[in-house]
């Protein structure tokens, strides 16, 4: 609850990231309902561990009951009906699969704490980045200016005001003098009358002088803060919103999270209700004007081109501030955003940066499939599909927890047309390699302006199995790293050329995403030579490389290679690969070079070079007459793992030695770290734990205990120029089980 409450008090731009966290998949009510009881079990394990992540789920939904029945007390019918709603929505996408949503609570517990950090660094003056600084003067100088506008207009407002009391005044004077000509004129002895008349017609036409001053001079005024808003909204439109959009691309492939549309849609909405203040303004002007007008009239010379700059202005910026908050993402894969899956919901949010209160329900969004391609029919070949669901949707200040206009699309499907000649391998590209696009149209009809209005989505990837979505994550990952553009569909005809300094941010974005650790300087420098060679002529990586040609002599490609990693360390490593346990990524040498001086039975943990679905091996030293000798068990791939958990497989392997008795060569972690302080507390069972007793006596069931361990059949002393010791079968496990009583393992081992 801690974490929950600190959150609430920080600063609005951070907090913004945080309701970006939440969606349909996990709603944010449930975690300000429950936020004790969530901050409180242990997510990350429940990520890697079906057994706990299905008590937790089970728990879960029993909090829920809890809390339903406390709105049924307080007769509170709306919160009961999201209360269900929550459940049965939990229900239906984690029944199956409970790590999954583990993975997602871990995950929004993880960023919050980022969130919460950066918040704090912020608040405390601490940002040394120069790069930030520049971008907080640059901000402040905008924020500065659009303030001016503001300030600006509103003093026009008081302007036109002033003008509006003296050319009343200038009305009353005209029809008195009018008046008193009239009976003048009648008595023409009236020589005093008739000197005052004079008078006051001078005192009329100097009158007259100032009013065509004043409107010379607000026309003027008009003209120059237009000038000002056409530069600022031009800074706003083409820099800020552009940088954020390309914030927004690189938060979608795992990066940093994107500043918030917060301090946006304040500077938007504030040159909005600025023009919207010179429409009314123009518009006074225009009745003064028919009240009275003359010759070389400031108001008829410029009303119309003022009209018309101040019309595009605002049409200009509000069809720049209909943009995607959301990009579209699968609530069951929430870090592979635009890779959606024929027949399975997806979400997508929209955002006016406009806001104005009089435009709460006023805009009717319809999301449009695949417009570009259809209408224009830039690329050819590709598959057509139908979307399916609600796909309208009416923007309202209601559907955002901050009161933005927003519109979110919960509940779209995909449907693959099946027409003839629809066949993907007509067309130039594989199916993850073709972009295809959701485009957003509305129309706003406000204070006499029609603006139609359109936005997109960045490039989408459609796959009909999940085993494409790897190679669907890989064609977003790269048109996002190298193209800034949102409606290049025809990018993988021709895919631009990364470097090794984009390739190498991007896949330790994609660690530090799913995981609390991305890649270090050497890791990245042994995936380096994976992909360029041990003495590259440049850095340039072409696309087929990345994805599609096998890597050396393997048969499968380097970035599938590296989605295998993944997914193991997601599914079965993940607390390992967290407190850094796991070196990973280092070449045969590296690691030789590495243990070659430390003490015997130090080993560090290394991934597979020759699986594809990611396999994981360890590596220890020996000597022999004072000679290291290096021994690797065969990898343990997701298969293994899933039977006995790596710290398990670790703390309990054994090489047969001297007369077939087994020990275990494990001794240290590299550099230094005793085995069981590194892994004690990821064993099964906690070490040296008696027995529980009764009053009886020990309990017992009938039964020796046994457990899964690995064996290799041959002391390594045998072994001395092998690289690699087997370790049991899967197959031979149960064999094992039944064999080797628990007690009677450890006894060898000691």
């Amino acid at each position: 609850m801690a974490q929950w409450y600190d959150l609430q008090q920080i600063d609005s731009k951070f907090l913004e990231q945080v309701h970006q966290l939440y969606d349909d998949s996990f709603p944010m009510e449930i975690r300000q309902y429950l936020a004790q009881w969530l901050e409180g079990q242990d997510w990350e394990h429940a990520a890697n561990n079906v057994s706990l992540a299905t008590i937790l789920f089970h728990g879960l939904l029993a909090q829920l009951d809890d809390q339903y029945s406390r709105f049924t007390v307080e007769c509170n019918f709306l919160l009961q009906h999201n209360i269900r709603k929550s459940k049965r929505n939990l229900q239906d996408n984690f029944q199956e699969d409970p790590v999954q949503m583990a993975m997602i609570i871990y995950n929004c517990l993880k960023e919050e704490t980022k969130i919460l950090a950066n918040a704090r660094s912020f608040s405390q003056n601490q940002i040394g980045n120069t790069q930030n600084t520049v971008m907080m003067d640059k901000q402040r100088e905008l924020d500065k200016k659009v303030t001016e506008i503001k300030n600006r207009a509103l003093e026009l407002e008081q302007e036109v005001k002033n003008l509006e009391e003296l050319q009343d005044e200038y009305d009353f004077k005209c029809k008195t003098i009018q008046s008193r000509g009239f009976c003048i004129s009648e008595n023409e002895h009236n020589g005093i009358a008739q000197n005052e008349l004079k008078q006051e017609k001078l005192v009329l036409r100097n009158m007259h002088i100032t009013v065509s001053l004043r409107r010379k001079e607000i026309v003027h005024r008009i003209g120059e803060l237009l000038n000002g808003i056409d530069h600022t909204q031009s800074s706003l439109i083409n820099e800020e919103l552009v940088e954020w959009k390309r914030r927004q691309q690189i938060a979608c492939i795992g990066g940093p999270p994107n500043a918030c549309l917060d301090q946006l849609q304040t500077w938007f909405t504030s040159i909005a209700k600025s023009l919207q203040k010179i429409r009314q303004q123009l518009k006074k002007l225009e009745e003064f004007e028919q009240k009275l007008t003359y010759d070389s009239d400031p108001i008829t010379n410029n009303k119309q081109a003022l009209q018309e700059r101040t019309q595009a202005l605002f049409k200009q910026l509000i069809q720049s501030s209909f943009v995607v908050e959301r990009q579209p993402c699968m609530p069951t894969h929430p870090q592979r955003s635009l890779v959606l899956k024929t027949s399975v919901q997806f979400t997508v949010k929209l955002r006016l940066l406009v806001k104005l209160p009089e435009l709460n329900y006023q805009l009717k969004v319809k999301a449009v499939f695949d417009k570009d391609v259809n209408e224009k029919n830039t690329v050819k070949g590709f598959r057509k599909f139908n979307i399916l669901g609600t796909n309208t949707k009416v923007m309202n200040m209601e559907e955002s927890t901050n009161g933005s206009l927003a519109a979110e699309f919960r509940h779209l499907q995909l449907k693959e047309q099946k027409n003839a000649g629809n066949r993907t391998n007509e067309g130039p590209l594989i199916v993850t390699e073709e972009l295809h696009s959701l485009s957003f149209e509305t129309q706003l009809c406000h204070l006499g302006y029609v603006v139609d209005l359109e936005t997109a989505s960045l490039p989408i990837v459609v796959i009909s199995n999940v085993s494409q979505l790897p190679s669907g994550w890989a064609s977003i990952l790269w048109y996002n790293m190298l193209c800034p553009e949102t409606k290049n569909l025809s990018f993988f005809l021709s895919p631009a050329v990364a470097t090794w300094s984009q390739v190498m941010d991007v896949l330790s974005w994609q660690f530090s995403s799913a995981t609390k650790r991305g890649l270090h300087t050497d890791q990245l420098s042994m995936l380096e030579e994976k992909l360029l060679g041990p003495n590259p002529t440049d850095d340039c990586i072409p696309w087929t490389k990345f994805c599609k040609e096998n890597l050396n002599d393997k048969n499968f490609p380097f970035w599938l290679w590296i989605e295998g990693i993944l997914e193991l360390i997601r599914k079965h490593l993940l607390c390992l690969w967290n407190d850094g346990c796991i070196m990973g990524f280092i070449s045969k040498d590296k690691e030789r070079m590495l243990l070659k001086d430390k003490e015997p039975g130090t080993f560090l943990l290394r991934f597979s070079e020759s699986s594809k679905e990611g396999a994981i091996t360890f590596t220890w030293v020996e000597r022999s007459q004072n000679e290291p000798v290096f021994h690797s068990v065969e990898p343990y791939t997701k298969r293994e793992l899933s039977a006995v958990t790596f710290p398990d497989i670790i703390r309990n392997y054994k090489v047969m030695a001297a007369e077939n008795i087994p020990e275990n060569p494990l001794k240290f972690l590299y550099p230094d770290v005793p085995k069981d302080a590194a892994f004690g507390r990821y064993y099964t069972r906690p070490t040296d734990v008696p027995e529980p007793m009764d009053l009886d006596g020990p309990k017992t069931t009938g039964y020796i205990k046994t457990e899964l361990i690995s064996v290799s059949e041959v002391h390594p002393s045998r072994l001395a120029t092998a690289d690699s010791l087997l370790p049991m079968s899967p197959d031979d496990y149960a064999h094992l089980e039944r064999l080797v009583p628990e007690g009677l393992m450890d006894s060898y081992s000691n």
